[in-house]
């Protein structure tokens, strides 16, 4: 794949608009390359003015046009779709699915022997600032993966996984978004309890939250560890709300929640495999 190729979209939601609008604006592909189909024409006729590209509402004659074909509909529409395209999908085509809980092996089970990429995208691409896991089927090349996360890159970051490590991902990036407003409204909501406006306290904990997310980024070889030592003196007030932390047990508390996540997206997976 390069950049001179045409990459359409089947599902023009809120998650591949943000990954369309990235796109354009970093200047990945000029505007023309980008394509994109809707369930029908008034569907189409919406995503082509919110997005100001091509949409057409004829999944086949996408694929045709197309070199990469993302799959950005809801899980339980996935192997219909897959169906209806896979004459389409020739073995020079890349596809990308961002269909939660569908594995490639299933992809691959209804296309047939063609190079696939998964990816599990997050809301905060929604402002360019997205966390994705690629893993990549049997067929793909180290080449469609590297595509595409230079691609995804232009949302935020993407690494790649393992696709048994893909529930993982799930759990930290793909459901984390709400794990972390949970810990901002809790935060914020402290403060409001104990006399501080609700709108302050909840300035004070996301931009904190900013700030701490860029010095984690920017560590180098610094281990997070010595960040926290580094703002909780021993004696400090930080250090008696870090002590507060250690001794509800707050590890084991973001353990559940992540190992819990995991296993519900891996359950649901297994219900898309079938």
């Amino acid at each position: 794949m390069n950049k001179n190729c045409t990459i359409g979209f089947i599902g023009c939601g809120k998650m591949a608009g943000a990954i369309i609008k990235g796109i354009i604006s970093s200047g990945f592909v000029p505007s023309e390359k980008l394509k994109g189909s809707e369930a029908n024409a008034e569907f189409a006729k919406s995503a082509h003015q919110r997005l100001g590209i091509d949409v057409i509402s004829d999944n086949k004659a996408l694929v045709k046009q197309c070199d990469v074909v993302f799959i950005a509909v809801k899980p339980n529409f996935a192997s219909q779709i897959f169906e209806e395209i896979k004459d389409e999908i020739t073995s020079d085509k890349l596809t990308v699915s961002v269909c939660a809980g569908v594995s490639t092996e299933k992809i691959e089970s209804i296309i047939g022997e063609r190079k696939v990429v998964r990816v599990m995208p997050n809301t905060p691409a929604l402002v360019l600032e997205g966390m994705s896991g690629v893993c990549k089927g049997r067929f793909a090349e180290e080449a469609d993966i590297k595509f595409v996360i230079e691609l995804l890159s232009n949302i935020g970051k993407a690494i790649e996984v393992e696709e048994n490590q893909i529930d993982i991902v799930t759990a930290i990036s793909g459901s984390g978004p709400a794990f972390f407003y949970k810990v901002m409204e809790d935060i914020a909501r402290a403060g409001e309890k104990l006399g501080l406006d609700y709108e302050k306290s909840l300035e004070l904990a996301y931009q904190t939250a900013i700030g701490s997310a860029k010095m984690v980024e920017h560590r180098r070889e610094t281990p997070v560890q010595t960040l926290i030592d580094n703002v909780a003196t021993k004696g400090g007030c930080t250090f008696v709300g870090i002590s507060v932390m250690n001794e509800e047990n707050s590890a084991k508390l973001f353990l559940d929640v992540i190992s819990k996540t995991a296993q519900k997206a891996n359950e649901l997976g297994k219900d898309n495999h079938k």
